[in-house]
């Protein structure tokens, strides 16, 4: 069994590896080239600690295998993250696992780069301003993802607990990024490009604040209840989402399913496939909902260890 650690994924994964990988898992996703299984949530001993499991296979290229995500909220009491996050990969001819990976900052790169390729299809071709909602340790992922596919002049961020906000700016000014704190009407009625990564479950802005031709990510919600977007907002944005049936169930789009049953939801693999329109109109205001498939996980894991053999990086054990 091969053991992958942080230190040595950080040493191959890259953001281009990470937008390739997330690209085909979303064409995969939309042509059925595999299976998306239900999402387990599940509790810690202690109130506010809890852990998801996300699994599924690819068919054609033998793959299957889980990623568990836990949150421990205390943990930053002790010098540690909060978020922690492994993916564990199968052999397909015996089920025993092949491979264990350390994906806490390939995490942060996949969920970056979902953003990114769905962004790339439906932002402006122009856009200048990017608004973030958010400025925890996901935010820094978003903005360094977008600022590659986008020529972002103007980076706003914006979070209900500022000191948190300029700890963000400093991370983003040791990688070459200028960012600004904004209040979050300003950083809305801004934005050309808008993010949301929070664990809101409730909106966080008024619909009347976003301006038409605006791309907006919805990076948070990944489980029910979770809400970051007005749903005024559905009535004037077209949807899109990672897995629509998913984004139904414990998505962004959960509540305005509800509202709305017949909601329309374009999946993200479709316009990659050039089956579906992305950006229809400069006016536009196009919604993604990224609520995480395994099937991310599965690509940009095997695309990270097959380089990771090669490379001799891996550790392997009896098991």
């Amino acid at each position: 069994m091969y053991v992958l650690s942080e230190e040595n994924v950080k040493k191959i994964a890259s953001r281009e590896l990470a937008f390739d990988a997330v690209s085909e898992a979303f064409v995969a996703a939309y042509q059925s080239l595999g299976n998306i299984f239900p999402v387990v949530i599940a509790q810690g001993c202690d109130e506010g600690n809890s852990f998801s499991i996300k699994s599924g296979n690819l068919t054609n290229k033998r793959l299957s295998g889980l990623k568990m995500g836990s949150y421990w909220a205390q943990n930053h009491h002790k010098g540690l993250p909060n978020h922690s996050t492994t993916t564990l990969l199968l052999d397909e001819e015996t089920g025993i696992t092949r491979a264990v990976i350390n994906a806490g900052y390939l995490n942060g790169l996949r969920t970056a780069a979902a953003n990114a390729v769905a962004s790339h299809q439906l932002a402006r071709k122009d856009a200048k301003i990017l608004s973030v909602l958010g400025a925890g340790h996901q935010a820094i992922f978003e903005i360094q993802a977008i600022c590659q596919i986008r020529d972002i002049e103007k980076i706003l961020i914006s979070s209900r607990t500022e000191d948190s906000v300029h700890k963000a700016i400093a991370t983003l000014k040791k990688a070459g990024l200028t960012a600004e704190f904004a209040d979050c009407e300003t950083a809305c009625r801004a934005a050309d490009i808008l993010i949301t990564v929070t664990n809101a479950r409730a909106p966080l802005f008024d619909a009347d604040w976003i301006k038409p031709g605006t791309h907006i990510s919805a990076m948070g919600a990944d489980q029910s209840g979770k809400q970051e977007l007005p749903l005024p907002l559905m009535d004037k944005a077209t949807l899109f989402a990672d897995l629509p049936v998913q984004s139904r169930a414990i998505g962004e789009l959960e509540m305005a399913c509800k509202a709305n049953p017949n909601l329309s939801i374009t999946a993200i693999g479709a316009v990659l496939s050039d089956e579906a329109t992305g950006r229809a109109s400069e006016d536009q205001i196009t919604i993604f909902d990224s609520s995480g498939i395994a099937l991310q996980d599965l690509c940009v894991a095997k695309a990270v260890l097959d380089q990771a053999i090669e490379k001799g990086l891996v550790s392997e054990v009896s098991f």
